[in-house]
């Protein structure tokens, strides 16, 4: 007993973790829904359980020791094998569950919540849906994770299976009274351009696959896409839009997408670990996946 009360608190175990894995505190704090100062505080109460430094601190980054990528690695196991008991206990005593769903934050925010009442119908009313915003590779046991949202932009584990329910497409969206600067037909485009970076490389992409030459008035960045999207709503300038992602601004007519939407090779997935998990709920969410991803504009206007 006197061993377990030496153990640093869970929440310090688990920001550690994802500290070590993220190679940053910002996006581990991201990735626990906390803000930069209780995981860093967090790492301050592993090391002082410790005795000793976990990190190599500079002025914009922390680099985990080796000792601290050794033990983030047992903690880690730790953790899932945590989850799976929990689970476990759970089954043996028949007592039901809610079905998680991780899902990347702008498809969550501008796509997947205003249909979560049809969302949930299709995985049943009598079964809670819970949901975690979170992009990148999904740590299914060790995060509680169920089911999985994500694009098709990095290597899959091998215990993952995934099921893709959309072609990814990609345009300039801008509000109307834009349209005109994007409209033109000829191989520029000029105008105020808005950048992401979690995509920094999405106008560049779209103009290599549409042959066209950017001549930015003026680049305006935004860490995450969702506010360049609603930058492009505001009038701020031209976003590239993902066909998803803007479907029901361009339904209102709030936005527009004067140069159409071209496909860039990736899709979204739906993804859980393989050999086990609720396969009932993994075929009812995509099947309704599928279906609801039928109505999204295709190709050029």
């Amino acid at each position: 007993m006197d061993t377990i009360s030496r153990l640093p608190h869970l929440s310090a175990l688990r920001a550690f973790e994802a500290t070590v894995r993220h190679g940053s505190v910002s996006r581990a704090a991201r990735e626990l829904h906390l803000t930069d100062g209780a995981v860093s505080r967090a790492v301050r109460d592993m090391e002082g359980a410790l005795g000793f430094a976990l990190f190599q601190r500079g002025n914009r980054a922390v680099v985990p020791t080796p000792t601290a990528r050794v033990l983030a690695d047992d903690v880690g196991a730790a953790l899932g094998r945590l989850h799976a008991a929990m689970e476990r206990a759970r089954r043996a005593e028949g007592v039901g569950r809610p079905l998680v769903l991780s899902c990347e934050p702008t498809f969550l925010i501008r796509w997947l919540i205003p249909r979560l009442a049809l969302l949930q119908a299709a995985v049943g009313p009598e079964r809670e849906l819970r949901l975690v915003s979170a992009g990148g590779p999904v740590f299914f046991s060790r995060d509680g994770i169920d089911l999985a949202i994500r694009r098709s932009d990095f290597p899959l584990a091998p215990d993952v299976v995934a099921e893709p329910f959309l072609d990814e497409r990609i345009g300039p969206v801008c509000r109307p009274d834009l349209a005109a600067a994007c409209a033109q037909r000829d191989e520029v485009l000029q105008a105020v351009l808005l950048h992401t970076a979690t995509r920094p490389g999405a106008w560049e992409g779209w103009a290599g696959l549409t042959h066209t030459r950017l001549q930015a008035q003026r680049d305006v960045r935004f860490e995450h896409f969702y506010q360049s999207l609603q930058a492009a709503v505001a009038g701020a300038g031209i976003a590239i839009g993902p066909v998803a992602l803007v479907a029901d601004d361009l339904a209102t007519g709030v936005l527009c997408a004067p140069r159409g939407f071209v496909a860039d090779g990736s899709r979204y997935l739906l993804m859980a670990p393989t050999g086990e998990g609720d396969r009932a709920a993994f075929a009812a969410v995509l099947a309704w996946l599928r279906g609801a991803c039928q109505s999204l504009p295709a190709g050029q206007p």
